[in-house]
């Protein structure tokens, strides 16, 4: 097996945390501690209503140079470094990948993303595309990519270099063990060092909308509500009151 660097995960109640927060309030909220831009632009959901949370595991291509990288699928499979990121998966873990916005590459198919799977993934985001796509939807995977193609990444023009290093996917930096946060909305990297502030003030934040969400559907005053006016703070103090009294 080719040598390639593991990578530290975080605590799993951040991740958990981080997934019931999901990637639009995450995403206002590191804006706000100022990362303005943790947001990427390319990869969509293709499993609608999936969300995840996990560590990332990363894989970064190259634009193709043969004398580097043969261009046959089969032929030595263990020298292909697509293969050798998803041998790094623990549950809970996310493969992003920087495949340079390719729209004619199958970075996975089925196959791959059944192992994935198996070892416990739960998502997989690419700044390129999947091929298979019929198979891969019954995965139960959660899956943000650029596009499907019916080609394997070896018919075109990008090779996978690294695996666990620095990338950009969807012009984001992605640092190994980096906590994606990934919904409908999109996709959204938190850096672990600041996931227990994100935590802290996603949390207050979650919290007071789904007050206004309530007064809001109740017919309240957007300019009460949202944002929360100084005015409404203490009807949104008992409401918390009484919310925890259950």
């Amino acid at each position: 097996m080719i040598e390639t660097p593991d990578i530290p995960r975080p605590p799993k109640e951040w991740v958990a945390a981080l997934q019931d927060i999901g990637a639009a309030t995450t995403s206002s909220t590191l804006a706000h501690m100022g990362i303005r831009s943790p947001f990427m632009v390319g990869p969509v959901a293709r499993n609608p209503g999936k969300a995840v949370a996990g560590p990332a595991l990363t894989l970064q291509f190259m634009p193709q140079r043969e004398d580097i990288f043969s261009e046959d699928e089969y032929t030595e499979p263990e020298t292909q470094l697509h293969r050798h990121v998803l041998y790094h998966t623990q549950p809970g873990d996310v493969v992003v990948v920087d495949a340079r916005g390719d729209l004619r590459s199958g970075v996975f198919g089925d196959m791959m993303l059944t192992y994935f799977r198996g070892k416990g993934g739960v998502g997989v985001v690419i700044d390129g595309c999947i091929r298979d796509y019929p198979n891969v939807k019954r995965l139960d995977l959660g899956v943000w990519v650029n596009g499907l193609t019916p080609n394997y990444h070896v018919q075109t023009g990008i090779f996978p270099y690294a695996v666990n290093v620095p990338i950009a996917c969807g012009g984001v930096f992605v640092m190994p063990g980096d906590i994606i946060v990934a919904d409908d909305d999109g996709v959204v990297v938190v850096p672990v060092k600041m996931a227990p502030q994100v935590i802290e003030e996603a949390t207050k934040h979650h919290e007071w909308e789904e007050f206004s969400r309530e007064r809001l559907f109740q017919g309240g005053d957007l300019r009460r509500y949202y944002p929360l006016h100084p005015d409404a703070e203490p009807e949104y103090k008992e409401w918390r009151r009484k919310k925890e009294k259950g």
